[in-house]
């Protein structure tokens, strides 16, 4: 064991040395390369937007409280970083923000439990997960929950442990953001409240206005978006029931929350090697524990934290049999450091802490190259198709272009899919509005009588390109089918066959009908 310590002195390991010494600044600088490797290489590797940025710029540009699909906030803030940089690294770089506001909140959190050092180690651990690095790269509605969750977690602890009121309001405005978030947000709020009805030692805060003001917050902070809700017939929720998988018997009230656990446990093999080092080598008999500054009842929130919104997935997959969707795990891990390091009670010493370094480094390496052999080399082998390779820019200049050349108008309204038709909306310059699939219950601000007296393109990439699919015809079955045209993909040698039909701009006495 001396020798091993004295392999980390601080002259030949001066960033474990440094991390020890200095946990805060440590963080700043892990949290500083996440943002920077993880805003980088999609920036340069994605030379086309991934579907759920291309559906954001196409739903925030229109700034209602609701959509058909999803909550807002999400939209919202793609939308804002657009106008603001207007370039693609923005909404890379948002989602990054999203990710080290979560992990430095999970930081904050911990600290007085577990010391700044454990709390370093418990960022790192959580930072092991897939959710927080190569698939966090495209900022979406599971990305934008993780710092309202840590939000949450935060403020609940702290709002039981020290009851300052400003604990339980920031604890009410996480939980009411985290609904403009996703609705997911069932799953935190419903293990929070429960605990504090069974734990004896939570209950008694319901003695004193804290619960009931957060929940005031959370209620206030969602009113907007709840009246949309009722006045629109609960339209996104269609959505989620598409999403998740009937029960097709008895079995499946087993098959599907076991499901979900073996996938979750599977994604979790990244943090649990960076946790390893806690655990292994084990305890010799007779080694002292190591004094905790966190007691009991924090350790039953914590616990609660880290498995309560688990045990709410798993229950109501059970009970329903509806299938899941592995990438709501997104959230569901945050506290799980935490509650590691609290189990472990280890001494944080150099060479314990090296080893876990080491670990989080490899991996985070390994990911990192993942995502570079996934769009960088693969593609030049597997010929498999990726939506971030799409023509999406030559898409767009060519419609725009065609269309300026016949009408010699600029191009205002597409008809299409959302992938379609909101690659010509992002990339023309022009940018025109999207009547998505053809159906104005999608795309409720759209002015049909608008759409005609401007006129539109109606574009397509499957089935007959010489003829209108039929789910457009509703709409624009005047629409004149122009010439197909064939596009290469920004990589590799696949192509797109690209059929898409003119809507002539009618004067408004055009359109009135005997």
């Amino acid at each position: 064991m001396r020798r091993n310590l004295r392999l980390l002195e601080p002259r030949r390991f001066p960033l474990i040395a440094w991390a020890a010494a200095a946990p805060g600044q440590a963080l700043a600088a892990i949290l500083a390369v996440h943002a920077l490797v993880w805003t980088v290489l999609p920036t340069l590797l994605y030379p086309n937007l991934p579907l759920d940025l291309i559906e954001a710029l196409l739903y925030g540009r229109e700034w209602q409280l609701g959509y058909d699909k999803l909550p807002p906030l999400p939209w919202w803030l793609v939308e804002i970083a657009y106008r603001i940089a207007g370039h693609d690294y923005a909404y890379y770089l948002l989602a990054q923000l999203a990710v080290v506001s979560a992990l430095a909140l999970i930081f904050v959190m911990a600290r007085p439990l577990t010391g700044p050092l454990g709390a370093l180690v418990a960022v790192l651990i959580v930072d092991g997960l897939h959710y927080l690095n190569y698939t966090s790269a495209k900022f979406n509605h599971d990305v934008i929950q993780l710092p309202f969750w840590a939000l949450a977690g935060y403020a609940f602890h702290r709002g039981l442990r020290v009851g300052r009121m400003r604990d339980w309001i920031l604890l009410g405005l996480a939980v009411g953001l985290s609904l403009w978030a996703k609705y997911f947000v069932v799953v935190l709020a419903a293990p929070l409240a429960l605990f504090v009805l069974v734990d004896a030692q939570a209950r008694q805060s319901l003695k004193t206005p804290g619960p009931y003001v957060a929940m005031a917050v959370a209620v206030l902070v969602m009113a907007p978006h709840l009246v949309w809700l009722v006045r629109n017939d609960f339209l996104p929720f269609g959505y989620a029931e598409h999403r998740a998988v009937l029960s097709r018997g008895w079995y499946d009230h087993l098959w599907h929350p076991l499901q979900f656990a073996v996938s979750q446990l599977f994604f979790l093999i990244p943090s649990l090697l960076i946790a390893a080092p806690l655990f292994i080598p084990r305890r010799k008999p007779g080694e002292p524990p190591v004094a905790s500054l966190a007691d009991a009842f924090d350790r039953r929130i914590v616990t609660w934290l880290a498995f309560g919104p688990l045990v709410t997935v798993l229950a109501m997959s059970a009970v329903s049999g509806r299938g899941t969707v592995a990438m709501w795990g997104y959230p569901l891990f945050l506290f799980s450091g935490v509650w590691l390091v609290l189990v472990a009670g280890r001494a944080l010493e150099q060479m314990r802490l090296a080893r876990i370094g080491i670990t989080w480094a490899i991996i985070f390496t390994a990911l990192a190259a993942a995502f570079v052999v996934n769009y960088d080399v693969l593609p030049r082998f597997d010929h498999r198709y990726r939506a971030v390779f799409f023509p999406g820019d030559a898409l767009a200049r060519e419609i725009t272009d065609r269309y300026r050349a016949v009408t010699g108008r600029k191009l205002a309204y597409v008809v299409g899919t959302m992938w379609d038709g909101g690659n010509v909306a992002h990339y023309s310059p022009d940018h025109p509005r999207v009547l998505i699939d053809g159906k104005p219950e999608r795309a409720p601000w759209i002015n049909l009588n608008d759409l005609r007296t401007r006129g539109g393109v109606v574009v397509w990439t499957t089935g007959d390109l010489k003829v209108i699919p039929i789910e457009y015809r509703n709409i624009a079955g005047e629409a004149s089918v122009q010439p197909s045209f064939l596009l290469k993909d920004r990589r590799g040698d696949s192509s797109v066959n690209v059929g898409w039909a003119i809507l002539l701009p009618q004067p408004a006495y055009a359109q009135i009908r005997p």
